[in-house]
């Protein structure tokens, strides 16, 4: 393939090239070749030309006078041997390819540029001879990375995994790279070849090596498997062998939380809380631990006296202000005794907290004084953390806090203001969420200019938000009946099928989906609907075949669709993909 090249003519040629129209690139190429005959690429370009046109005689004449003019370069061996195999000469251009890895006898240095010319041209068996043979005569060469790939697409998943480990082992900061790269291979099923062939290399690593490196991958690979217990013992052993740091097993327990596997995560937090010699560290895991018995635990007292032992334990002092946020937050949404948390709260806003800790503390604080619909005391407590807190995130949030509360109180023009603000927040999620309440209030202001069924769908925002499920259902089903037709409609059926999901009425949410994607499959909220409904069939429903028909439309139709990586991920795993 010709290369980028420079001048007008040069770029003419590539266009030329590009479009398969040969004849006329050749005629350029040879233009600029006849003037300057030492520009490599140009050379390379003209040859490319040729063999586009079966001028295999042409193209092999010059690849044999480029010999006589510079010598019989390694490189140019494979590209006279390549021109041989395009003509279906195979043991022909087997003597020059074996005359190229020969010359590393000689000059081991150039195994990256014969190698680099081997898969150019798609010799990927010949490139690994070249790559190999190069680091068998260099010790210091390294040649793990290209190995890695090549071994990956011809399948060979033995030695794709043991050119990976020596990557990571000779490239510590490729961890990640690698683990990006694996995942095209290895899937959520444990008895998959890729995963069984990865484990039993792992395992056989750490028989015959104590390096953590390999129960720290058999960790990872548990993960994607998840098997968060296994994972757990993984990371177990190497805090006892390293104990340096928790960190691995804190991003553990983050991740089953995240998977709903609270059994696993209170175990995870009880063991960080348990071997754990910093405070902020207990206290940290404490207040996780607590969250998921709070969204687990429906004996209230029981829950309760969860928060009294942590208290007894630690004390109530500015120390335990995230627990204390904490358990004012259950005693407000679970209890349902927003008064009590609110004066609580009150109190520990004037103690020795820093001033993020304030923020932190007069967030929730405003938060259940929205619950409570006391929206002009939330606000002013929201503009409080954004006077205080200027450039951190927690202003942001406040900001965007600010213009929700104004959109449940009806005042759809300040919370726009606010809004056009923080589509330009750094935080991509407060972005997103930004840019969707400003699309739900300006889609819904223009027909209606009384904003009626925008003023009805906020409240059943706020229903939704005071966890009154089946009081925001029913007054979006009025919405519904009483404005067909109007833009609020599509937005609409999304809230209440998601509501519906929330409370298992699964058939009224697939019907909900199937409406939008009937009556609005060009509309923005098309995508959410298609990957709503995918993630009812698949976990709520048991239907992981169509599941994979809903998140098939996400990934060929919506490629711009905030789910088009899950999406994506999902579908593949859901069709048995084993390589992207």
């Amino acid at each position: 393939m010709p290369l980028n090249s420079i001048g007008q003519s040069d770029a003419l040629a590539d266009t030329y090239f590009e479009e398969g129209k040969y004849d006329k690139a050749l005629r350029i190429y040879q233009s600029i070749y006849d003037k300057n005959p030492r520009r490599l690429d140009i050379f390379k370009a003209l040859v490319a030309t040729h063999q586009q046109l079966e001028n295999y005689q042409e193209a092999g004449t010059l690849l044999e006078n480029r010999a006589q003019t510079v010598g019989r370069y390694p490189q140019l061996s494979v590209d006279i041997g390549y021109n041989y195999e395009l003509q279906d000469r195979t043991e022909e251009a087997k003597v020059f390819y074996q005359l190229a890895i020969d010359e590393l006898n000689q000059q081991p240095n150039y195994a990256r540029f014969i190698g680099d010319t081997f898969d150019s041209y798609g010799l990927l068996e010949w490139a690994v001879k070249a790559y190999e043979r190069g680091m068998e005569l260099n010790p210091n060469a390294d040649f793990f990375l290209q190995l890695s790939r090549i071994y990956g697409e011809l399948q060979n998943f033995e030695k794709m995994f043991d050119a990976y480990l020596g990557l990571m082992e000779s490239k510590p900061g490729y961890s990640s790279y690698t683990k990006r790269s694996l995942t095209q291979f290895i899937t959520e099923d444990p008895a998959n070849e890729a995963n069984v062939i990865f484990r039993k290399t792992l395992i056989k690593r750490i028989q015959q090596d104590p390096d953590l490196l390999y129960n720290e991958l058999l960790s990872w690979l548990y993960v994607q498997q998840k098997e968060f217990r296994k994972s757990f013992s993984q990371e177990k052993a190497i805090y006892k062998r390293k104990g340096e740091t928790l960190e691995h097993i804190s991003q553990l327990a983050s991740i089953t939380v995240e998977e709903g596997e609270y059994a696993i995560a209170l175990e995870i937090f009880e063991y960080i809380i348990e071997n754990s010699s910093i405070l902020e560290e207990q206290l940290d895991a404490e207040e996780r631990r607590l969250n998921v018995i709070v969204k687990t635990e429906s004996d209230i007292k029981k829950v309760e006296t969860e928060f009294d032992e942590v208290f007894e334990k630690y004390g109530l002092s500015t120390r335990t202000y995230a627990l204390q946020i904490a358990y004012n937050d259950f005693i407000a949404f679970k209890k349902e005794q927003p008064d009590t948390a609110i004066l609580n709260l009150k109190v520990l806003t004037d103690t020795d907290l820093n001033r993020f800790e304030k923020a932190r503390v007069k967030m929730k604080l405003a938060d259940i004084l929205v619950y409570t619909q006391k929206f002009n005391q939330a606000l002013i407590y929201y503009s409080q953390i954004q006077k205080k807190v200027q450039g951190n995130i927690l202003a942001q949030e406040a900001r965007f806090k600010v213009a929700r509360t104004s959109y449940f109180k009806g005042d759809f023009k300040w919370s726009q203001i606010q809004l056009d603000v923080l589509k330009k927040s750094t935080s991509q999620l407060i972005a997103n969420d930004a840019m969707e309440l400003s699309l739900l209030i300006s889609d819904n202001s223009v027909e209606d200019t009384t904003q009626t069924a925008l003023r009805k769908f906020a409240k059943a925002d706020l229903l939704s938000l005071q966890n009154k499920p089946n009081e925001a259902v029913s007054l979006l089903t009025e919405i519904l009946d009483t404005h067909k037709g109007e833009a609020i409609e599509d937005e609409a059926l999304l809230r209440r099928a998601r509501l519906y999901t929330e409370l298992g009425v699964f058939e009224k949410a697939e019907a909900d989906y199937k409406t939008i994607i009937e009556l609005y499959k060009e509309d923005i909220l098309a995508d959410d609907a298609y990957f709503n409904l995918a993630q009812l069939y698949e976990k709520q429903l048991a239907l992981p075949e169509r599941a994979q028909e809903f998140y098939e439309q996400i990934v060929f139709n919506f490629p711009d669709s905030i789910y088009f990586v899950d999406a994506r991920k999902r579908y593949r795993s859901l069709r048995g993909d084993t390589i992207n």
